[in-house]
């Protein structure tokens, strides 16, 4: 693998962490203008195409179910496709989500634009989710407490302070969100950079602790759900309000506080994701960082190599080991097939990124491009776009395979039309607003990167959130 750029340059304000091997390569610069014609204009397509690809994976395994129910039996047998392509997502989130934090340098930046990248749309799905269910097309999850409920949505972090998921999708944001606050804790403290140890420690964990660490421990003990999602709150916005100001204490405190609270709902509070697939979410993430690092030429490609197929390896194990985590209907066969399958997803999951990264110089088909662009609402839109399909008379007693076959090109065709009118409508124009309004923070507050004035490494930022 040909390196992408060298290694950030330490800056003064805060202390920096010693490059993992750094290694000579051509820069950022050189790099883009290297880059063929599969890449759009500054944007790897490689990594669109992963996502866009990753995204229809998931909906393959959602509709599957109600269109093409043989099919998704027969494939379910050996690999769960959802599981699949949330692990893909999380690979590709590993890989370039680091590099966009450390290219701008500024925490604030970082998060004004993780907030105008995802909440947007995020919104609009659970408005739409909501209009849907009132007039009876679909159904939206708010449990018990359906204040708590909206303030564990608010925080994308649902999945993880013990309310449903009001669209099913939306439980992997809640491992999203807890990776940004980590990374944002790491970065400023100045140990970014050990992105291998972190993924090595990760898949460690998963593999000793993760099969004993308690579901839902903190809503479930003293304090109640109530009062860990308001605790959370504090600790978590809190927490960021800090880590994106100037002073470099106040900023230390702010994400260590914020990111401890992340862990600690994590690792005791999740809900229907077990502990053990938690860590092991966020050990493929570092992994992805680790390899973007290898990329880049601050890690030697080899070693990158070596350790990530060690995490895989402990990964594989710990779902051997603790899984399955949720009772399955049958014998024990049914046990045996889960095993099978968090192998085969594991392993072809790594096996689709690694091929990524083989092709990342070559052309890549504009309609896979495309989809990357427009994958974060094919992800977050299909649930709502298939309940609205099974309210539709008829569909669901249609046996033939041209009418099926014609029904599934419709519900495609109507689902990337919507995902078009999202992305270009929506996502799109609030991800400049981000762009101008962390412009002009720095114009109203100054910079808040360390080492202000000094130029930071570009690095082509691709279309994923």
């Amino acid at each position: 693998m040909a390196d992408a750029s060298p290694a950030p340059q330490p800056s003064p304000g805060i202390p920096q962490q010693a490059p993992e091997t750094p290694r000579p390569g051509p820069s950022a610069t050189e790099a883009a203008a290297a880059a063929p014609a599969g890449r759009r204009g500054n944007r790897l397509a490689w990594l669109d195409a992963l996502r866009g690809f990753a995204a229809l994976c998931v909906v393959f395994d959602h509709a599957g179910s109600v269109m093409f129910w043989h099919v998704r039996a027969a494939t379910y047998q050996w690999i769960d496709t959802g599981q699949y392509g949330v692990f893909v997502f999380f690979l590709v989130s590993g890989y370039i989500v680091p590099a966009s934090l450390e290219r701008k340098g500024s925490v604030r930046t970082f998060w004004v634009s993780r907030v105008f990248r995802l909440y947007p749309l995020y919104i609009l799905a659970l408005a739409a989710g909501l209009v849907l269910w009132r007039v009876g097309w679909g159904e939206l999850r708010t449990g018990s407490h359906p204040a708590v409920s909206a303030l564990a949505h608010s925080l994308m972090l649902s999945n993880v302070l013990a309310v449903p998921n009001a669209i099913n999708v939306v439980w992997t944001l809640s491992y999203e969100m807890a990776f940004y606050l980590l990374l944002t804790a790491l970065f400023v403290a100045g140990v970014h950079r050990r992105s291998s140890w972190y993924a090595l420690a990760f898949a460690v964990a998963a593999v000793g602790v993760g099969g004993l660490l308690p579901m839902t421990a903190l809503s479930d003990g003293p304090l109640g759900t109530k009062r860990v999602a308001v605790i959370a709150a504090v600790l978590i916005v809190g927490g960021v309000g800090l880590a994106v100001g100037r002073n470099r204490i106040p900023r230390l405190i702010g994400a260590m506080l914020a990111a401890t609270a992340a862990m600690a709902l994590v690792a005791f509070n999740g809900t229907w994701v077990h502990p053990f697939e938690a860590l092991t979410i966020l050990a493929l993430m570092f992994t992805g960082t680790m390899l973007y690092r290898a990329e880049s030429g601050q890690f030697p490609k080899r070693r990158a190599a070596v350790l990530a197929v060690i995490t895989f390896v402990l990964v594989i194990a710990a779902g051997l080991g603790n899984g399955p985590p949720h009772p399955l209907p049958g014998t024990a066969d049914s046990a045996l097939m889960w095993q099978r399958q968090w192998v085969s997803t594991l392993v072809l999951a790594g096996l689709t990124f690694a091929l990524g990264l083989a092709v990342r110089n070559r052309r890549i088909p504009s309609a896979l491009a495309w989809l990357g662009l427009v994958s974060y609402s094919l992800y977050l839109l299909h649930p709502l776009v298939l309940h609205a399909y099974e309210t539709i008379p008829g569909t669901g007693s249609v046996h033939s395979v041209p009418e099926r076959l014609t029904l599934i090109a419709a519900f495609l065709a109507v689902l990337l039309g919507v995902c078009a009118l999202t992305y270009y409508l929506v996502e799109a124009p609030m991800q400049r607003q981000g762009r101008k309004l962390a412009r002009w923070l720095d114009r109203q507050l100054g910079p808040d990167r360390p080492g202000d004035g000094q130029p930071q490494p570009r690095v082509p930022e691709p279309a994923v959130r």
